[in-house]
């Protein structure tokens, strides 16, 4: 016999659906994480999941693994080559660049968005080829308070899940001052060790990549490595130390990783990296930067920016790991049983009264019977079933029935609402 209830399709590889009881956790981790930016005076921006290949070609980086390896691309019937979007904020300031925003007074220009991002890689756990991040932009300031301002905000975030074993990990990249000097002294070491053609290859484009290369035989090779830190110039070292101590003002707690690059081209001075080491590899739950010259890659004015990505998949994994639950509102408060075909429409009324009113409330459908339908009741997770047979309705009264201690208590038709208010807080 065949088996109809299975389609013949599934999901790509890579991929996931999101389905309800889970659905109800990622929408309390978004929500978690864009709270703080909404208090923080961020606005909501969304942008087309593809772009032209050119806006993360030139702004992402082409020597990086997202552009070279990881970008899902397409021709149009005219021609023009599209990506699928791998991250965020080259959309984002493409975006606000179009519109204009930073000439209509009032820089930074603040915002935050949501939705999924796509990558080829090889799927494990936490890391998919549809993923999911809530991330912000704060464009057209140089201040060290600014990013402080979005280190704290995450960290809030993840605090608010009741997330507690997220270290920080904090890094400088210098600028085009001091970059060009220290990018020189690596290629020259780089150049020394013994690698594989990929990896030379990296050195001469963004050798800064090399140092953020986890395979443990490059990592050998790496001890005694120039680091920025000691190439920093006098501006950038005082930008860093700013914001090192207006975390610390803050109470929050950071590493310094002076081998923190970031898989993207566009930082400088500020990196910043949220690990989670519970996750095994994929341990980086978030992370951002400054990209002060991102504006001017893709065509732009210079428009000094910082921002960060924060992975809600990750978040999640990270919260089984830690077996914490976020707050879920409860998706049914009452649920409605009518006795018999004469009080289904009662009720019905009643069931749309209460959701006017602010209840989640359902109801029986399907014409099931009253054993079926206190189950039905019961799985939903309600607190209160409201009862109801013909006789009941003509009297003008419905049946009360608690869900946790099993009390029934008749109240009057026109006070069931008032009532269940009362007795939901």
């Amino acid at each position: 016999m065949k088996n109809h209830s299975v389609s013949t399709f599934s999901a790509p590889k890579g991929t996931y659906d999101l389905l309800p009881p889970d659905s109800a956790t990622y929408l309390a981790v978004r929500e978690a994480l864009a709270a703080p930016l909404r208090r923080a005076g961020y606005g909501y921006v969304e942008t087309p999941g593809f772009e032209h290949v050119e806006l993360f070609s030139r702004g992402v980086g082409e020597s990086t693994d997202i552009v070279t390896k990881e970008m899902y691309t397409l021709t149009t019937k005219g021609g023009a080559q599209l990506a699928l979007r791998p991250e965020g904020t080259a959309s984002v300031l493409r975006a606000a660049l179009q519109a204009n925003l930073h000439r209509a007074g009032g820089l930074p220009v603040k915002l935050w968005y949501s939705g999924s991002y796509y990558r080829y890689e090889r799927p494990q756990a936490g890391r998919y080829r549809h993923f999911s991040q809530v991330g912000a932009e704060a464009l057209g300031a140089e201040d060290p308070a600014l990013d402080a301002e979005l280190i704290i905000l995450a960290t809030d975030a993840y605090r608010s899940l009741g997330l507690g074993g997220v270290r920080l990990l904090l890094n400088s990249l210098g600028d085009r001052e001091c970059r060009p000097a220290y990018r020189a002294a690596l290629q020259e070491f780089l150049r020394g060790l013994d690698l594989d053609e990929d990896t030379r290859a990296r050195i001469e484009i963004n050798p800064l990549r090399v140092l953020d290369d986890k395979r443990p035989d490059v990592q050998r090779q790496l001890v005694g490595a120039p680091m920025m830190r000691d190439h920093l110039c006098e501006a950038c070292k005082e930008y860093h130390e700013r914001v090192r101590e207006l975390l610390t003002a803050a109470g929050v707690a950071f590493t310094d990783d002076e081998k923190l690059v970031r898989g993207l081209d566009y930082y400088t001075r500020t990196t910043f990296e949220f690990v989670y080491d519970g996750l095994g590899a994929q341990s980086a739950v978030g992370g951002g930067g400054r990209y002060d010259g991102l504006s001017e890659m893709i065509g732009g004015p210079p428009l000094p920016s910082v921002g960060w990505a924060l992975g809600v998949d990750r978040i999640v994994l990270a919260l089984r790991a830690e077996g914490v639950a976020p707050p879920l509102p409860a998706a049914t408060q009452v649920f409605a049983v009518p006795l018999g075909e004469q009080a289904r429409s009662g009720l019905f009324a009643l069931v749309t009264e209460l959701r006017r009113a602010g209840v989640a409330a359902d109801f029986a459908y399907g014409g099931r019977g009253v054993k079926a339908a206190m189950k039905a009741a019961n799985r939903s997770g309600a607190r209160f079933a409201v009862v109801a047979g013909e006789r009941d309705l003509a009297d003008g009264v419905v049946q009360l029935k608690d869900l946790e201690s099993g009390d029934q208590t008749p109240v009057a038709r026109a006070e069931i609402a008032a009532e269940l208010a009362r007795r939901l807080g």
